[in-house]
């Protein structure tokens, strides 16, 4: 889980296009969201939830991976 301790947030929606510095939120990552033909999406516990409905690419049933802690 030490592997990606400084990863920060990019929910709710990935930061694509104009956003692809990520968006604002300062939390580090906690889980880490496999998406189609995308980067995986590295959100905080707050993200979770709106990334699953507003992300594009996001798998259904999603494939969620814990990469750090709260």
């Amino acid at each position: 889980m030490s592997v990606h301790r400084n990863a920060r947030c990019r929910g709710p929606y990935g930061g694509e296009g104009d956003q692809a510095g990520g968006t604002g939120c300062d939390d580090p990552a906690v889980f880490e969201v496999a998406r189609y033909r995308l980067p995986a999406l590295r959100v905080c516990a707050v993200h979770l939830g709106p990334c699953l409905l507003l992300a594009s690419g996001v798998l259904w049933p999603p494939e969620i991976t814990l990469i750090g802690r709260p």
